[in-house]
């Protein structure tokens, strides 16, 4: 190699490394808005809109998405007319709230991710989306808050956090946890020494996703519906049941303490996506494993 190519390829080292040292992660605060596929569209807006009791959002709410209702403030349910054969896991996209659209771009582009371009939305926010490596849509948005009006329907006002199938936990691990900086909260399974679930939270929040584990690649419908979910936290699950029966519910399952000590309740919209209803913080010592963050707030 000649001195001129030698000089030419360190400094190519070097400005690669200096644009990667320079671009830092900005904040990931919590869970943006998570959009959920639907195929029976009216059934659909009664479930989310009266059942659950959440404010449909208009303002914030691209038109081609399909309903958008506000759980709080900073979050969204979205859903999406689900057209042509359906896909298997119906939670389309995960999105979380960050601080700088742009540097997160820059930040993801250092590490050889490949980020879409910067999008601008209804309700001015900015948005980039990126697929990880299990095939997940995961968007990165940057937005102010919204007014917000609880009903006195209205069951929860926190998405805590939302749950899908992983299959490759190795590399799932190194995208959240390496690039990302999501850390560690709790993980378990029906056996002790075996993980079903693993919970990681964001870097700079409390909310988080469930990686879940050890399913088959043939899962049907009803079971992928059971484990692509959206989980909404309440103080009490008692109250938050008696509201949902008030809201016309027609119960299924009783609440429940699950193995992470937490008292839960799951309900299902009408394309049998799960949506999980769970206390804030344990009642009693979780199995497997200790918490090892903190836990969302009302």
């Amino acid at each position: 190699m000649s001195y001129r190519r030698l000089a030419t390829t360190i400094a190519l080292l070097v400005a690669t490394s200096v644009a990667s040292q320079s671009a830092q992660r900005p904040p990931i605060y919590s869970i943006s808005h998570v959009r959920i596929r639907v195929i029976e569209f009216e059934d659909g807006l009664s479930f989310y809109a009266n059942t659950l009791g959440l404010p449909q959002e208009k303002q914030a709410c691209d038109y081609t998405i399909g309903a958008c209702f506000r759980v709080n403030a900073d979050q969204l349910l979205q859903l999406h007319i689900a057209d042509g054969q359906p896909p298997r896991d119906l939670v389309e996209e995960v999105a979380f709230r960050t601080s700088d659209v742009s540097l997160m771009s820059k930040y993801l582009a250092a590490r050889g991710l490949h980020p879409g371009p910067i999008e601008n939305h209804a309700g001015s926010a900015a948005t980039i989306a990126v697929t990880d490596p299990d095939g997940h849509r995961i968007v990165f948005e940057q937005s102010a808050p919204a007014q917000f009006q609880r009903s006195e329907h209205t069951v929860s006002t926190h998405l805590i956090h939302a749950g899908f199938v992983v299959h490759d936990r190795a590399a799932e691990d190194h995208f959240y946890k390496d690039i990302l900086g999501f850390r560690r909260y709790w993980h378990g399974g029906m056996k002790d020494d075996e993980d079903n679930w693993v919970s990681i939270q964001v870097p700079d929040g409390s909310d988080w996703l469930e990686y879940m584990l050890r399913i088959p690649d043939d899962a049907d419908k009803r079971l992928l519906g059971i484990m692509n979910h959206v989980a909404l936290g309440v103080s009490d699950i008692h109250a938050a049941q008696q509201q949902l029966l008030k809201n016309g519910w027609k119960p299924g399952e009783e609440p429940k303490i699950g193995r992470d000590g937490k008292w839960q309740l799951n309900v299902y919209d009408p394309d049998q996506t799960r949506v999980e209803f769970m206390e804030f913080t344990p009642v009693q010592k979780p199995c497997c494993s200790d918490f090892t963050g903190p836990h969302p707030k009302p």
